[in-house]
Protein backbone atom coordinates (compact mmCIF):
# COMPACT_ATOMS: atom_id res chain seq x y z
CA UNK A 1 0.00 0.00 0.00
CA UNK A 2 1.52 3.32 -0.57
CA UNK A 3 0.20 5.92 1.76
CA UNK A 4 -1.18 9.37 -0.28
CA UNK A 5 -2.66 11.35 2.84
CA UNK A 6 -2.81 11.06 5.92
CA UNK A 7 -5.61 13.42 7.51
CA UNK A 8 -7.09 14.19 11.22
CA UNK A 9 -10.09 16.08 12.32
CA UNK A 10 -10.90 17.40 15.66
CA UNK A 11 -14.57 17.55 16.41
CA UNK A 12 -16.55 18.35 19.52
CA UNK A 13 -20.11 17.43 20.56
CA UNK A 14 -21.14 20.02 22.74
CA UNK A 15 -23.06 19.12 25.73
CA UNK A 16 -25.43 22.13 25.19
CA UNK A 17 -26.85 23.26 28.46
CA UNK A 18 -23.46 22.45 30.01
CA UNK A 19 -24.20 19.76 33.04
CA UNK A 20 -23.14 20.38 36.49
CA UNK A 21 -22.61 17.59 38.79
CA UNK A 22 -21.95 17.39 42.60
CA UNK A 23 -18.92 15.16 43.77
CA UNK A 24 -17.28 15.07 47.03
CA UNK A 25 -15.39 18.85 47.89
CA UNK A 26 -17.07 20.59 44.78
CA UNK A 27 -18.97 20.58 41.11
CA UNK A 28 -18.06 19.62 38.05
CA UNK A 29 -19.07 20.94 35.03
CA UNK A 30 -19.25 19.04 31.48
CA UNK A 31 -19.11 21.31 28.52
CA UNK A 32 -18.21 18.91 25.41
CA UNK A 33 -16.89 16.01 24.42
CA UNK A 34 -13.60 15.93 21.97
CA UNK A 35 -13.08 13.25 19.39
CA UNK A 36 -10.08 12.93 16.61
CA UNK A 37 -10.66 10.75 13.71
CA UNK A 38 -7.84 9.55 11.77
CA UNK A 39 -8.23 9.13 7.82
CA UNK A 40 -5.03 7.22 5.90
CA UNK A 41 -5.68 7.22 1.75
CA UNK A 42 -3.67 4.93 -0.41
CA UNK A 43 -2.33 5.99 -4.00
CA UNK A 44 -5.24 3.50 -5.70
CA UNK A 45 -8.27 5.60 -3.53
CA UNK A 46 -9.05 3.23 -0.30
CA UNK A 47 -9.33 4.82 2.72
CA UNK A 48 -8.61 3.75 6.60
CA UNK A 49 -9.92 5.37 9.53
CA UNK A 50 -9.27 5.14 13.35
CA UNK A 51 -10.55 6.80 16.54
CA UNK A 52 -7.64 8.70 17.80
CA UNK A 53 -6.42 11.09 20.55
CA UNK A 54 -5.86 10.91 24.29
CA UNK A 55 -8.45 9.72 26.72
CA UNK A 56 -11.29 11.83 28.17
CA UNK A 57 -9.48 11.02 31.88
CA UNK A 58 -5.81 11.36 30.78
CA UNK A 59 -6.02 14.47 28.93
CA UNK A 60 -4.95 16.35 31.79
CA UNK A 61 -2.17 14.16 33.07
CA UNK A 62 -0.71 13.47 29.50
CA UNK A 63 -1.63 16.45 27.15
CA UNK A 64 -1.47 18.88 29.51
CA UNK A 65 -1.38 22.52 27.38
CA UNK A 66 -2.43 20.91 24.53
CA UNK A 67 -5.59 19.66 23.20
CA UNK A 68 -7.19 16.92 20.97
CA UNK A 69 -6.87 19.72 18.05
CA UNK A 70 -3.05 19.81 19.11
CA UNK A 71 -3.11 16.04 18.37
CA UNK A 72 -4.82 16.37 14.95
CA UNK A 73 -2.55 19.37 14.06
CA UNK A 74 0.73 16.81 14.71
CA UNK A 75 -0.65 13.86 12.68
CA UNK A 76 -1.66 16.49 9.73
CA UNK A 77 2.29 18.06 10.00
CA UNK A 78 5.04 15.77 11.65
CA UNK A 79 3.06 12.10 10.31
CA UNK A 80 1.71 13.24 7.48
CA UNK A 81 4.95 14.49 5.96
CA UNK A 82 6.53 11.21 7.24
CA UNK A 83 3.57 8.44 6.09
CA UNK A 84 2.88 9.87 2.84
CA UNK A 85 4.76 8.29 -0.41
CA UNK A 86 6.10 5.33 2.54
CA UNK A 87 4.88 2.21 0.84
CA UNK A 88 3.41 0.05 3.95
CA UNK A 89 3.22 -3.59 3.34
CA UNK A 90 1.56 -4.37 7.23
CA UNK A 91 0.48 -2.25 9.29
CA UNK A 92 3.32 -2.57 12.07
CA UNK A 93 5.67 -1.17 9.18
CA UNK A 94 4.42 2.24 10.20
CA UNK A 95 5.82 2.47 13.47
CA UNK A 96 9.21 2.88 12.23
CA UNK A 97 8.38 5.30 10.27
CA UNK A 98 6.82 7.48 13.25
CA UNK A 99 9.17 7.17 15.37
CA UNK A 100 11.66 8.35 13.02
CA UNK A 101 9.71 11.76 13.39
CA UNK A 102 11.60 12.08 17.14
CA UNK A 103 8.67 13.76 18.61
CA UNK A 104 8.02 13.69 22.18
CA UNK A 105 7.17 9.73 23.25
CA UNK A 106 3.53 10.34 24.07
CA UNK A 107 2.85 11.95 20.45
CA UNK A 108 4.61 9.23 19.13
CA UNK A 109 2.42 6.34 20.84
CA UNK A 110 -0.94 8.04 19.77
CA UNK A 111 0.09 8.54 16.13
CA UNK A 112 1.35 4.49 15.87
CA UNK A 113 -1.94 3.62 17.51
CA UNK A 114 -4.37 5.77 15.23
CA UNK A 115 -2.14 4.77 12.43
CA UNK A 116 -1.84 0.88 12.89
CA UNK A 117 -5.36 0.88 13.72
CA UNK A 118 -6.40 2.78 10.71
CA UNK A 119 -4.05 0.74 8.35
CA UNK A 120 -5.32 -2.90 9.64
CA UNK A 121 -8.46 -1.20 8.30
CA UNK A 122 -7.53 -0.67 5.13
CA UNK A 123 -5.41 -3.94 4.85
CA UNK A 124 -8.82 -5.74 5.75
CA UNK A 125 -10.29 -4.25 2.71
CA UNK A 126 -7.02 -5.25 0.44
CA UNK A 127 -7.63 -9.07 1.23
CA UNK A 128 -11.00 -9.13 1.85
CA UNK A 129 -10.94 -9.60 5.49
CA UNK A 130 -12.52 -8.34 8.40
CA UNK A 131 -10.02 -6.97 11.27
CA UNK A 132 -10.64 -10.28 13.72
CA UNK A 133 -9.52 -12.74 11.26
CA UNK A 134 -6.33 -10.75 10.59
CA UNK A 135 -5.77 -10.37 14.15
CA UNK A 136 -6.72 -14.07 15.35
CA UNK A 137 -4.27 -14.86 12.72
CA UNK A 138 -1.15 -13.17 14.53
CA UNK A 139 -1.96 -15.74 17.56
CA UNK A 140 0.60 -18.93 18.15
CA UNK A 141 -2.66 -20.98 18.74
CA UNK A 142 -5.27 -19.47 16.55
CA UNK A 143 -8.50 -19.77 17.29
CA UNK A 144 -11.55 -19.18 15.87
CA UNK A 145 -12.82 -15.90 16.85
CA UNK A 146 -15.66 -15.07 18.72
CA UNK A 147 -17.88 -13.14 16.72
CA UNK A 148 -20.64 -12.09 19.69
CA UNK A 149 -19.41 -10.65 22.31
CA UNK A 150 -20.83 -9.57 26.01
CA UNK A 151 -20.86 -6.02 26.47
CA UNK A 152 -21.10 -4.38 30.11
CA UNK A 153 -22.74 -0.81 30.71
CA UNK A 154 -20.22 2.12 31.61
CA UNK A 155 -22.25 4.97 33.26
CA UNK A 156 -23.21 6.51 36.79
CA UNK A 157 -21.41 9.80 37.44
CA UNK A 158 -21.84 11.75 40.56
CA UNK A 159 -25.60 10.86 41.85
CA UNK A 160 -27.12 10.36 44.73
CA UNK A 161 -27.06 6.55 45.91
CA UNK A 162 -30.47 6.02 44.93
CA UNK A 163 -30.04 7.23 41.40
CA UNK A 164 -26.78 4.55 40.71
CA UNK A 165 -29.21 1.98 41.91
CA UNK A 166 -31.96 3.26 39.44
CA UNK A 167 -29.85 3.21 36.31
CA UNK A 168 -27.99 -0.24 37.31
CA UNK A 169 -31.80 -1.44 37.11
CA UNK A 170 -32.65 0.05 33.73
CA UNK A 171 -29.30 -1.11 32.67
CA UNK A 172 -29.74 -4.77 33.32
CA UNK A 173 -33.03 -4.52 32.16
CA UNK A 174 -31.71 -3.30 28.58
CA UNK A 175 -30.09 -7.00 28.88
CA UNK A 176 -26.23 -6.04 30.23
CA UNK A 177 -24.11 -8.37 31.63
CA UNK A 178 -22.26 -5.47 33.91
CA UNK A 179 -22.48 -2.29 35.31
CA UNK A 180 -19.69 -0.04 35.90
CA UNK A 181 -20.12 3.76 37.96
CA UNK A 182 -17.59 6.29 38.88
CA UNK A 183 -18.28 6.85 42.43
CA UNK A 184 -17.00 10.22 44.55
CA UNK A 185 -19.94 11.78 46.27
CA UNK A 186 -18.28 11.47 49.45
CA UNK A 187 -16.99 8.21 51.34
CA UNK A 188 -20.09 8.04 53.35
CA UNK A 189 -22.04 8.09 50.17
CA UNK A 190 -20.03 5.67 47.75
CA UNK A 191 -20.13 2.83 50.71
CA UNK A 192 -23.82 3.37 50.72
CA UNK A 193 -24.03 2.98 46.36
CA UNK A 194 -22.00 -0.06 46.97
CA UNK A 195 -24.31 -1.59 49.10
CA UNK A 196 -27.84 -0.01 47.20
CA UNK A 197 -25.93 -1.00 43.58
CA UNK A 198 -24.93 -4.23 44.85
CA UNK A 199 -28.53 -5.40 45.99
CA UNK A 200 -30.21 -3.89 43.04
CA UNK A 201 -28.34 -6.10 40.49
CA UNK A 202 -29.56 -9.76 39.80
CA UNK A 203 -27.83 -11.50 37.88
CA UNK A 204 -25.47 -8.48 36.54
CA UNK A 205 -22.20 -7.88 37.39
CA UNK A 206 -21.07 -4.60 39.30
CA UNK A 207 -17.30 -2.62 38.58
CA UNK A 208 -16.63 0.82 39.92
CA UNK A 209 -14.44 3.12 38.32
CA UNK A 210 -12.68 5.15 41.17
CA UNK A 211 -10.53 7.48 39.74
CA UNK A 212 -12.36 10.12 41.69
CA UNK A 213 -10.86 9.36 44.93
CA UNK A 214 -7.04 10.22 43.79
CA UNK A 215 -6.95 12.38 41.01
CA UNK A 216 -9.39 15.62 42.57
CA UNK A 217 -8.24 18.21 44.88
CA UNK A 218 -9.85 16.93 47.89
CA UNK A 219 -8.26 13.06 47.85
CA UNK A 220 -10.26 10.47 49.89
CA UNK A 221 -6.51 9.06 51.75
CA UNK A 222 -4.85 5.52 52.07
CA UNK A 223 -6.94 4.43 55.03
CA UNK A 224 -10.57 5.85 54.18
CA UNK A 225 -9.95 4.48 50.21
CA UNK A 226 -8.75 1.01 51.76
CA UNK A 227 -12.27 0.93 53.66
CA UNK A 228 -14.33 1.67 50.58
CA UNK A 229 -12.40 -1.23 48.72
CA UNK A 230 -12.96 -3.81 51.60
CA UNK A 231 -16.81 -2.72 51.21
CA UNK A 232 -16.40 -3.62 47.59
CA UNK A 233 -14.55 -6.82 48.25
CA UNK A 234 -17.52 -7.69 51.42
CA UNK A 235 -20.12 -6.89 48.46
CA UNK A 236 -18.77 -9.38 45.48
CA UNK A 237 -18.10 -6.38 42.90
CA UNK A 238 -16.39 -7.52 39.83
CA UNK A 239 -13.76 -5.51 40.21
CA UNK A 240 -12.68 -2.04 41.61
CA UNK A 241 -10.76 0.17 38.79
CA UNK A 242 -8.04 2.93 38.88
CA UNK A 243 -8.29 3.05 42.90
CA UNK A 244 -5.32 5.09 43.21
CA UNK A 245 -3.32 6.97 40.56
CA UNK A 246 -1.72 4.56 37.87
CA UNK A 247 2.41 5.07 38.89
CA UNK A 248 1.31 3.98 42.82
CA UNK A 249 2.08 0.38 42.25
CA UNK A 250 2.33 0.15 46.38
CA UNK A 251 -1.24 1.67 46.56
CA UNK A 252 -2.36 -1.43 44.98
CA UNK A 253 -0.35 -3.71 46.39
CA UNK A 254 -1.82 -2.69 49.41
CA UNK A 255 -5.41 -2.63 47.96
CA UNK A 256 -4.88 -5.92 46.84
CA UNK A 257 -4.93 -7.23 50.76
CA UNK A 258 -8.76 -6.47 50.43
CA UNK A 259 -9.63 -9.26 48.29
CA UNK A 260 -11.21 -7.19 45.91
CA UNK A 261 -10.37 -7.79 42.34
CA UNK A 262 -8.61 -4.16 41.04
CA UNK A 263 -8.10 -3.52 37.54
CA UNK A 264 -6.20 -0.14 35.94
CA UNK A 265 -4.17 0.58 32.53
CA UNK A 266 -6.15 2.97 30.82
CA UNK A 267 -4.20 5.77 32.01
CA UNK A 268 -1.01 3.91 31.22
CA UNK A 269 1.56 5.65 28.03
CA UNK A 270 2.36 2.78 26.72
CA UNK A 271 1.77 -1.17 26.34
CA UNK A 272 5.34 -1.47 28.59
CA UNK A 273 3.18 0.49 30.94
CA UNK A 274 0.29 -1.97 31.10
CA UNK A 275 2.42 -4.43 31.55
CA UNK A 276 4.45 -3.09 34.37
CA UNK A 277 1.02 -2.65 36.10
CA UNK A 278 0.62 -5.95 35.46
CA UNK A 279 3.91 -7.54 36.46
CA UNK A 280 2.81 -6.05 40.06
CA UNK A 281 0.80 -8.93 40.99
CA UNK A 282 -2.01 -6.59 42.21
CA UNK A 283 -4.02 -6.26 39.28
CA UNK A 284 -6.60 -9.01 38.20
CA UNK A 285 -7.52 -7.10 35.18
CA UNK A 286 -5.94 -4.76 32.59
CA UNK A 287 -7.50 -2.24 30.51
CA UNK A 288 -5.72 -1.55 27.27
CA UNK A 289 -7.35 0.28 24.46
CA UNK A 290 -6.23 0.43 20.75
CA UNK A 291 -6.90 4.31 20.50
CA UNK A 292 -4.23 4.75 23.12
CA UNK A 293 -1.55 1.82 23.14
CA UNK A 294 -0.10 0.95 19.84
CA UNK A 295 -3.50 -0.03 18.50
CA UNK A 296 -4.15 -3.53 17.22
CA UNK A 297 -0.09 -4.19 17.59
CA UNK A 298 0.60 -3.25 21.19
CA UNK A 299 -2.46 -4.55 22.86
CA UNK A 300 -1.98 -7.79 20.83
CA UNK A 301 1.55 -8.03 22.61
CA UNK A 302 -0.19 -7.47 26.52
CA UNK A 303 -2.63 -10.10 25.67
CA UNK A 304 -0.26 -12.54 24.27
CA UNK A 305 1.63 -11.80 28.13
CA UNK A 306 -1.65 -11.57 29.91
CA UNK A 307 -2.32 -15.37 28.70
CA UNK A 308 0.38 -16.18 30.58
CA UNK A 309 -0.06 -15.00 34.20
CA UNK A 310 -3.51 -14.74 36.10
CA UNK A 311 -4.33 -11.49 35.02
CA UNK A 312 -7.50 -11.03 32.14
CA UNK A 313 -7.19 -8.14 29.43
CA UNK A 314 -10.57 -6.11 28.84
CA UNK A 315 -10.47 -2.99 26.79
CA UNK A 316 -10.99 0.46 28.33
CA UNK A 317 -13.77 2.04 25.77
CA UNK A 318 -15.68 5.52 26.34
CA UNK A 319 -15.85 7.40 23.01
CA UNK A 320 -17.86 6.61 20.06
CA UNK A 321 -19.39 3.45 18.38
CA UNK A 322 -16.33 3.86 16.06
CA UNK A 323 -14.28 2.96 19.14
CA UNK A 324 -16.49 0.21 20.58
CA UNK A 325 -15.73 -1.41 17.33
CA UNK A 326 -11.99 -1.14 17.14
CA UNK A 327 -12.07 -2.43 20.54
CA UNK A 328 -14.41 -5.54 19.85
CA UNK A 329 -12.22 -6.54 16.68
CA UNK A 330 -9.58 -7.13 18.96
CA UNK A 331 -11.83 -8.83 21.42
CA UNK A 332 -13.33 -11.08 18.85
CA UNK A 333 -9.89 -12.16 17.67
CA UNK A 334 -7.81 -12.65 20.84
CA UNK A 335 -8.22 -15.99 23.19
CA UNK A 336 -9.11 -15.51 26.41
CA UNK A 337 -10.72 -11.95 26.00
CA UNK A 338 -14.61 -11.60 26.35
CA UNK A 339 -16.02 -8.25 27.68
CA UNK A 340 -16.51 -5.34 25.54
CA UNK A 341 -17.06 -1.84 27.36
CA UNK A 342 -20.63 0.06 26.58
CA UNK A 343 -20.15 3.99 27.34
CA UNK A 344 -23.90 4.97 27.86
CA UNK A 345 -24.49 8.37 26.48
CA UNK A 346 -28.25 10.47 26.76
CA UNK A 347 -30.83 9.74 24.01
CA UNK A 348 -28.66 6.16 23.00
CA UNK A 349 -31.11 4.97 20.08
CA UNK A 350 -29.79 1.17 20.67
CA UNK A 351 -31.23 1.05 24.37
CA UNK A 352 -35.02 1.05 24.78
CA UNK A 353 -36.03 1.05 28.41
CA UNK A 354 -38.74 2.73 30.72
CA UNK A 355 -36.42 6.14 31.09
CA UNK A 356 -32.80 7.50 29.46
CA UNK A 357 -29.81 5.75 31.21
CA UNK A 358 -27.55 8.37 29.77
CA UNK A 359 -24.15 9.89 31.77
CA UNK A 360 -25.01 13.26 29.14
CA UNK A 361 -25.43 13.73 25.69
CA UNK A 362 -22.78 12.50 23.28
CA UNK A 363 -24.52 12.81 20.08
CA UNK A 364 -21.08 12.82 17.78
CA UNK A 365 -20.78 9.04 19.54
CA UNK A 366 -23.40 7.43 17.23
CA UNK A 367 -23.74 9.54 14.35
CA UNK A 368 -20.20 9.68 13.66
CA UNK A 369 -21.14 6.22 12.00
CA UNK A 370 -23.61 5.77 8.64
CA UNK A 371 -26.01 2.47 10.45
CA UNK A 372 -25.74 1.25 13.86
CA UNK A 373 -23.59 -1.35 15.39
CA UNK A 374 -25.69 -4.58 15.68
CA UNK A 375 -26.83 -4.91 19.15
CA UNK A 376 -29.50 -7.15 20.92
CA UNK A 377 -29.95 -8.15 24.77
CA UNK A 378 -26.39 -6.57 25.58
CA UNK A 379 -24.36 -8.74 23.03
CA UNK A 380 -22.84 -6.86 20.47
CA UNK A 381 -22.59 -8.71 16.80
CA UNK A 382 -19.25 -7.56 15.02
CA UNK A 383 -19.04 -6.58 11.85
CA UNK A 384 -17.93 -9.19 9.19
CA UNK A 385 -17.59 -7.09 6.72
CA UNK A 386 -13.81 -6.24 5.44
CA UNK A 387 -11.78 -3.96 7.61
CA UNK A 388 -13.13 -2.59 10.57
CA UNK A 389 -16.73 -3.23 8.81
CA UNK A 390 -18.01 0.50 9.28
CA UNK A 391 -18.91 3.91 7.47
CA UNK A 392 -18.43 6.63 8.47
CA UNK A 393 -20.54 9.99 8.26
CA UNK A 394 -18.09 12.79 7.03
CA UNK A 395 -20.47 15.16 7.35
CA UNK A 396 -19.62 14.99 11.23
CA UNK A 397 -16.22 16.87 10.01
CA UNK A 398 -18.56 20.06 9.32
CA UNK A 399 -21.68 19.56 12.13
CA UNK A 400 -19.57 18.96 14.80
CA UNK A 401 -15.95 21.48 14.24
CA UNK A 402 -13.66 21.47 17.29
CA UNK A 403 -15.12 23.93 19.82
CA UNK A 404 -11.65 25.22 21.80
CA UNK A 405 -11.01 25.16 25.59
CA UNK A 406 -11.72 22.02 28.17
CA UNK A 407 -14.38 18.89 27.90
CA UNK A 408 -14.59 19.69 31.91
CA UNK A 409 -13.94 21.50 34.67
CA UNK A 410 -13.72 21.38 38.38
CA UNK A 411 -14.90 24.00 40.78
CA UNK A 412 -13.74 23.05 44.22
CA UNK A 413 -15.15 24.67 47.53
CA UNK A 414 -13.21 26.23 49.91
CA UNK A 415 -14.32 24.65 53.52
CA UNK A 416 -13.77 21.24 52.60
Amino acid sequence: MRIADVSAHALSSPINPPQDRSFHGGTRRLLKRDVVLVVVETADGAYGVAPAGATSSSMREYFEGDSQATFADVVESDIADAMEGEIIETPVDAHSVIERTRLPDRLVTRAISALDVALYDLYGKEVGAPVYELLAAEFEDTLAPTTNLPLYASAGMYMEPEGYASQAELLEEAGFIGYKYRPGIGPDGDKETIDRVTATCNEMEVMIDAHTWWKLEHSYGDDVVFDIVRRAAERGVCWVEEPVAPDNYEGYRSLSETSAPLAGGESEESPEGLLALGETGAVSYLQGDVRHHRGFTGCSTVITICRKSNVEFVPHNFGTWLGLLANAHLVAASPEVELVEYPVFEADPLINVSDDPGMYPFDLAFDILEGRPSIENGMLAVPEEPGLGVDIDFDVVEKYPFIEGPWTTFNYNESV
